[in-house]
């Protein structure tokens, strides 16, 4: 009995010291703040002008339908005359028009870039090669832009105190949160959004911003209160029997030191205060270009809206 004790012990202290292993090793590993599809599908806004000479021009199956996902084979204008080989990746772009927002003070922003996915040359002709759709974030279509692949290194998840709410300025460059991809206006983690702030505000690839917004701004119903609805002119509140004068206990305070003024309002004592900000979360800059970043929230104190400010820790 005592052996199978000591058995059933050491078996314990051997798995023991595996899992503490395991956990260990996992919180020593890297982990990227971002997967492959928020590193290369993310898309972007760009200022300067882009190639358009290189594009899909054919799908084998166009016959019978438009649209083209992972493994169906298309055709680009791209051989060996433009030194093609087999094994080439290319990534798929698709211009989609320019960005106009009421949230930035930029007058030419520049225009947004959807990342559709990634082509692989299994062929190559003199003037075509056939490829294979080896990664789709999007649905295909003939005429996409191809163009040469940019190495993309997401940034490290790094161990960081709790989200502070109340977190002060940093002083640093900050810009508004302009869209977001797919269309969304309210955001949370894992959302991939794109700001008016690029590398003219020396912003890089890693960096962190806090997402926030200025007390009582962001509501998406408006539906902030009116003026006070009760002042303290207005009775009816205080007993029939014991009336001690037409106080309402749904009014604010009297100015002046003896109670003689007007009420105090809601604006009225907001106004002459500093700017005081709500801290709703955090992003990661994940691609940078001449006016504006991709970013993704790896954060959220609430829900994040289009027009949230953002500001470089």
């Amino acid at each position: 009995m005592n052996s199978i004790k000591s058995y059933v012990a050491r078996l314990l202290f051997v798995s023991m010291a595996a899992i503490t292993f395991s956990i260990a090793a996992f919180a020593q590993s890297e982990m990227p703040v971002a997967g492959q599809n928020n590193l290369y599908c993310a898309g972007f806004i760009q200022h300067g002008a882009m190639s358009t000479g290189n594009k899909i021009i054919g799908g084998q199956d166009e016959a019978d339908k438009y649209n083209y996902s992972q493994n169906d084979f298309l055709y680009i204008n791209m051989g060996l005359d433009k030194g093609v080989k087999v094994g080439d990746i290319f990534a798929v772009v698709r211009p989609r028009g320019a960005v106009k927002s009421k949230w930035s003070k930029k007058s030419d922003i520049g225009f947004y870039v959807q990342e559709v996915g990634a082509l692989e040359v299994i062929d190559v002709k003199q003037t075509v090669a056939v490829t294979r759709v080896k990664t789709s974030c999007d649905s295909f279509l003939l005429g996409d832009l191809v163009q040469l692949v940019a190495q993309r290194n997401s940034p490290i998840y790094e161990r960081q105190p709790p989200l502070n709410r109340f977190a002060d300025s940093s002083g640093k460059a900050r810009g508004r949160i302009l869209m977001s991809r797919d269309g969304a206006e309210m955001l949370s983690r894992d959302f991939i959004a794109y700001v008016d702030i690029g590398a003219d505000e020396n912003i890089r690839v890693g960096d962190r911003l806090t997402i926030f917004r200025p007390l009582e701004k962001g509501n998406p119903l408006n539906s902030h209160p009116g003026d006070e609805e009760v002042t303290s002119r207005d009775y009816g509140f205080q007993s029939d029997v014991y009336k001690g004068g037409k106080f309402s206990n749904q009014s604010g305070r009297k100015s002046g030191d003896k109670a003689d003024g007007k009420e105090v309002t809601t604006s009225a004592a907001k106004s002459g205060r500093p700017d005081l900000r709500k801290v709703v979360g955090e992003a990661i800059v994940l691609n940078v270009k001449e006016k504006t970043a991709t970013v993704v929230i790896v954060r959220t104190g609430q829900e994040i809206h289009t027009g949230d400010w953002v500001e470089i820790q």
